[in-house]
């Protein structure tokens, strides 16, 4: 019922800059928190950032200072601004939200609570 589309992965060398979007759709009645994770192969996902709906941010330590993550709520969009880029950052880029839905059941409208979505991912490579 909500679907995540991630874009702007790529080549990137290292040191240059890159933002990644998401745009939310759907049966949305309110995004509470979007975020970013990333994985590379044999590890596990890792939250990279995350911000809620009152623009509180976290990040994961090894971001800090060169990712910003933003979100432009009447677009549904998240944003990921990545600066200085390393080759250690070189993962699949997976955007999240915790969403409030509503649909139309059988016997009038149905809310639902905190419902975590996940795009299909896009690759970021940092390489020479």
């Amino acid at each position: 019922q909500v679907q995540l589309v991630e874009s702007g992965g790529g080549l990137v060398q290292p040191g240059e800059s890159r933002r990644l979007s998401c745009e939310a759709s759907g049966s949305i009645r309110s995004i509470n928190a979007m975020a970013w994770y990333r994985q590379i192969p044999g590890k596990q996902r890792d939250m990279v950032a995350r911000i809620y709906s009152n623009g509180y941010t976290n990040y994961t330590n090894s971001v800090k200072g060169r990712f910003t993550i933003t979100r432009d709520n009447a677009k549904g969009t998240v944003y990921l601004e990545m600066n200085y880029l390393k080759p250690e950052d070189t993962a699949v880029y997976y955007c999240n939200a915790n969403v409030d839905t509503v649909v139309e059941g059988k016997f009038g409208r149905e809310y639902y609570y905190g419902l975590e979505y996940w795009g299909k991912g896009t690759l970021v490579t940092v390489s020479s």
